[in-house]
Order: C-alpha cells, then sequence, then structure tokens
C-alpha cells in the first residue's frame, strides 16, 4: 500500500517541486498557493513558505491567494503590467477568473520537470 498522504515536510525534493510548478506558471498567468500545492501534493500554507524563502529564483510574482490578491503586490505589479495582469477594483490583487493558470495545462507542463525529480523518465 502506498503513502498518499500530503507532503509536510518542507525538504529539499519538496521546495524543487514546488519551485519547478511555479517555472511551469506561463506569463500573464497566476495559480494559487493551494494549486500549486495540490498539483505537488502539499498544502498552501507550505507551498508560501518555500516561496517566502527560496520563490525569488522562479517566477513568484505568478502566486497568488485564492482570490488572485498577492502579498507583495507593490513589487510584484510591474511584472504583471509587463505580463498583462490587470488589477482588480479593490487593486489588492487580479480576478483568478481572467488570469488564473490552466491547471489541467499547469499539471501537464509541470509533469516533465516533477518526473524528473522523481527519477521518472518523461514520455
Amino acid at each position: 500500500m502506498t503513502d498518499r498522504s500530503p507532503r509536510t515536510r518542507m525538504d529539499d525534493l519538496t521546495v524543487e517541486r514546488v519551485l519547478r510548478v511555479v517555472e511551469a506558471i506561463p506569463p500573464g498567468r497566476v495559480a494559487a498557493y493551494g494549486e500549486v500545492g495540490a498539483i505537488v501534493g502539499v498544502g498552501p500554507r507550505l507551498v508560501g513558505r518555500i516561496m517566502r524563502t527560496w520563490g525569488s529564483s522562479v517566477p513568484w510574482w505568478r502566486v497568488t491567494d485564492s482570490y488572485g490578491d498577492h502579498p507583495l503586490l507593490a513589487r510584484a505589479l510591474p511584472h504583471w503590467q509587463e505580463e498583462g495582469i490587470v488589477l482588480k477594483p479593490n487593486r489588492r490583487g487580479c480576478r483568478m477568473a481572467q488570469f488564473g493558470a490552466d491547471l489541467a495545462q499547469l499539471r501537464t507542463d509541470a509533469g516533465p520537470a516533477l518526473a524528473e525529480l522523481d527519477g521518472e523518465s518523461s514520455p
């Protein structure tokens, strides 16, 4: 029987898996912490901790909360403007319905990088 419980530790493999999924978010799109976590098999808080500690090397501005709000919006805004992501009226973030990444496509796009980490051969 395989253990299917979510990863709860911030080990090197989990960190790298989160960063690889974030790298796969296309320009002009965002994904919520929980969406990234669902692909990796961790919770949104762990994704947030990983992003806070190691996220500077990936497009961190593409990861938001579930409402499309960004905790570092002032720093993310120049990136968003460059990528065409528009603020919603409350000016705290973007509309997920408009700018949210296609999660099935994100899972597919991140698949080869995740398989490489897991020691599997990609198709």
